[in-house]
C-alpha cells in the first residue's frame, strides 16, 4: 500500500490515542504480568531481575518460556528461545513496515520497541483505515507496557503470599489470551486457516515435544513450527 511520506507522523495526540484505546485490555495485562512475577521468584530470579526483565524483554510468552531454563541454561540459549518465541515479530514489523519505514530512523526503532500483538492489531487495523500517526501503535504499546511491568514488581513483591496461582485462575490468562487472538482472526475461511493451522502445528509440536524435549525446548520447538507452518501459507 502506497503512503506518502509527509503523511506519516508520530505525535502526543497520537499517542494518547493509543493509550485510551488499550487502556482496558491494559487492565487484564496486568494479573498477567503479577502471574510472571510470581513465577520469576519461584524460579530463582529476583526482584530487581524479574523488573529488569519485563522492563527490557516486554514479552510474555518469551519471558515465561525463559524461566524453564533460568537456572540450568547459558546466556545463549535464553536468547535462542527469546528469538524462537518472539519470532513472530519479524512478520508484525514488516506489516506496519508502509507505514513506520517512513519514520526517521531515530523515531522508527523507539515506536517498533513498543511492538505487541494487541497494539499491532488495534493500529494495523487503523492505518489501513487511514490513520497516519505512528503515536497509535506507542501509545497502545506503552500503556501495555505500563501495565506489564507494574504487574511484574507487584507479582515478584508478593511472591510468597501468592504462590499458589490457580486459586485465582491467573495461570488460565494465557491459554485464553492466545485463543482469543486466533477466534479474533475467523474473519473468513482464509484468514481462519492462515490463523488456525499455525496454531494446530504449534500446538501439536508443544504437547508432543513436552515428553520427548528437554524442559523448556518444547516451546522453542512449538514456535519454530508454528512460524514455519505460517511462513509456507503467507508464501502461497
Amino acid at each position: 500500500m502506497p503512503v506518502s511520506r509527509d503523511t506519516i507522523e508520530l505525535t502526543v495526540d497520537g499517542v494518547w490515542r493509543g493509550i485510551r484505546k488499550l487502556s482496558a485490555l491494559a487492565l487484564f495485562v496486568f494479573p498477567f504480568g503479577m502471574a510472571f512475577g510470581v513465577a520469576a521468584i519461584e524460579s530463582g530470579l529476583s526482584i530487581m531481575q524479574a523488573a529488569t526483565m519485563s522492563v527490557l524483554v516486554f514479552s510474555g510468552a518469551a519471558q515465561f518460556a525463559s524461566l524453564d531454563l533460568w537456572s540450568s541454561a547459558s546466556a545463549l540459549s535464553l536468547m535462542l528461545v527469546a528469538l524462537a518465541v518472539s519470532a513472530r515479530h519479524i512478520l508484525l514489523g514488516a506489516s506496519l513496515s508502509p507505514w513506520v519505514n517512513k519514520l526517521d530512523r531515530r523515531r522508527r526503532l523507539p515506536a517498533l520497541a513498543m511492538l505487541s500483538d494487541p497494539n499491532f492489531a488495534d493500529s494495523f487495523n487503523a492505518f489501513q483505515k487511514g490513520e497516519r500517526d505512528i503515536g497509535r501503535l506507542v501509545g497502545g504499546g506503552l500503556v501495555l507496557w505500563m501495565a506489564w511491568v507494574a504487574g511484574t514488581i507487584l507479582g515478584a513483591v508478593a511472591g510468597e503470599q501468592f504462590a499458589d496461582l490457580e486459586r485465582f485462575g491467573i495461570d488460565v490468562l494465557m491459554p485464553c489470551y492466545f485463543a482469543a487472538l486466533v477466534i479474533a482472526h475467523w474473519r473468513n475461511e482464509w484468514a481462519g486457516l492462515m490463523t488456525v493451522l499455525p496454531a494446530l502445528a504449534a500446538g501439536s509440536v508443544a504437547i508432543s515435544g513436552t515428553f520427548l524435549l528437554p524442559a523448556g525446548w518444547a516451546v522453542v520447538a512449538a514456535a519454530l513450527a508454528g512460524g514455519a507452518v505460517a511462513g509456507l501459507m503467507h508464501g502461497r
